[in-house]
């Protein structure tokens, strides 16, 4: 029954998302166009990408909501490093490195020292944030230094006709796609986000799990981090304190992830960024004021998340491991 509610979901989203372009492409001349169309992907392809990387958390019965933060103070610092002249291999080693160090931390906070993923990465959130700007660099905006502009390709430039940052998130939702489906450590992910007891007591290592799947959501954010500096020649660490992980959160709930863990995938991820693309360039043609977009947007992720409720029910032991 539970998976009859999912499936319908998804399909009541994608349906969502062909009736908007329906309407949008009706009412705005050019919504259609093809050029139109690679802009609205291009333009949510980094939402998607970070959705793949909260996907795989909250599969696993968690949620990162650190991973914005974490992801513009990590290009930023690498950034400024190629700055300073370091090469560029070597930076984005350090960046990458220091990424996935916090993303461990993370993981560990919540599978060995057992507090809430929601406050262990709200609070890690913050850390890095004011850890980034006090110790590793001084300016809100770190720039993409000329050295480094062979990077721009990945934001800025394109294969066949169709811009970059597309073809890597699609790359991320088959790497994603395949982890899940194949790779054994993918089928424990999401048997530990099915039921953690049973997954412990059929011999799963479930703490080793846990830490694995932050530490790729920080590997999957750092990526995401590179493209969104090479698309606009910068990163803007006030990213950090937006409400952007907050869309990242909506794309996975309103694609059909139950935030009780265990259901879903990478397709609902990408249904989820349909949905938002189209919406949020619909308003945008339609100059609608970006707190009216926020008003929208919330009230999305709130009804996504009654929504979830519904279908996937928060169980006793849910409760009981006081994760959202």
């Amino acid at each position: 029954m539970s998976s009859m509610g999912r499936l319908s979901q998804e399909q009541i989203v994608f349906g969502l998302a062909l009736l908007l372009c329906a309407g949008f492409a009706l009412a705005l001349p050019g919504f259609l166009t093809t050029n139109n169309v690679l802009n609205l992907v291009r333009s949510v392809s980094i939402l998607g990408i970070l959705g793949v990387a909260m996907g795989l958390v909250v599969i696993g019965r968690g949620i990162d909501l650190s991973l914005v933060a974490l992801m513009a103070i990590s290009v930023a610092w690498t950034l400024n490093l190629i700055g300073g002249g370091m090469p560029i291999a070597q930076a984005m080693l350090i960046g990458l490195a220091f990424s996935l160090i916090v993303g461990a931390i993370n993981g560990w906070l919540v599978a060995y020292a057992e507090i809430p993923a929601i406050f262990a990465t709200l609070a890690m959130g913050t850390l890095i944030y004011g850890f980034g700007r006090y110790f590793l660099f001084s300016l809100d905006v770190a720039y993409m230094p000329e050295r480094a502009n062979s990077l721009l390709w990945l934001g800025q430039g394109t294969l066949l006709g169709v811009p970059v940052p597309i073809f890597i998130f699609a790359a991320v939702c088959l790497a994603g796609y395949l982890f899940l489906r194949y790779a054994k450590s993918g089928r424990y992910v999401r048997a530990v986000g099915d039921n953690i007891l049973a997954a412990r007591i059929t011999g799963i290592p479930v703490r080793p799990i846990v830490v694995q799947q932050y530490v790729m959501s920080a590997l999957i954010g750092y990526l995401a981090g590179i493209v969104t500096a090479a698309s606009v020649a910068s990163m803007n660490t006030r990213l950090a304190l937006s409400t952007y992980v907050y869309d990242v959160i909506l794309v996975v709930v309103l694609g059909g992830i139950g935030l009780s863990g265990g259901k879903g995938g990478i397709r609902n991820v990408i249904v989820g960024t349909l949905l938002i693309g189209i919406l949020l360039n619909g308003m945008t043609i339609m100059d609608i004021q970006y707190t009216v977009q926020n008003v929208v947007k919330g009230a999305l992720l709130l009804t996504a998340i009654v929504i979830d409720t519904i279908v996937n029910p928060r169980d006793e032991q849910t409760a009981q491991q006081g994760d959202i």
